[in-house]
């Protein structure tokens, strides 16, 4: 019973760091235009690496024919 209650307690603090946590980040937004450009820039950076390494980008093309490869410098 005591294993459960500690468990219980583990459960409840980590929700509870996680709910603080969350809600400290939603206030501090960015405010210059430049910050704006910065992060619609790695929200698409971030959409175009979800695209070209999902699962099954990665699982049914083959080696040559990703993205990644065709943007590299120097390629043979």
């Amino acid at each position: 019973m005591g294993a459960l209650l500690v468990l219980l307690a583990v459960l409840v603090g980590v929700g509870a760091l996680l709910v603080v946590t969350l809600l400290r980040r939603g206030r501090g937004g960015t405010e210059t235009a430049e910050g704006l450009l910065l992060e619609q820039r790695a929200r698409d950076q971030a959409h175009h690496d979800r695209v070209s390494f999902s699962s099954s980008a990665v699982h049914n093309s083959v080696p040559t024919a990703s993205d990644a490869y065709n943007r590299r410098s120097g390629r043979p």
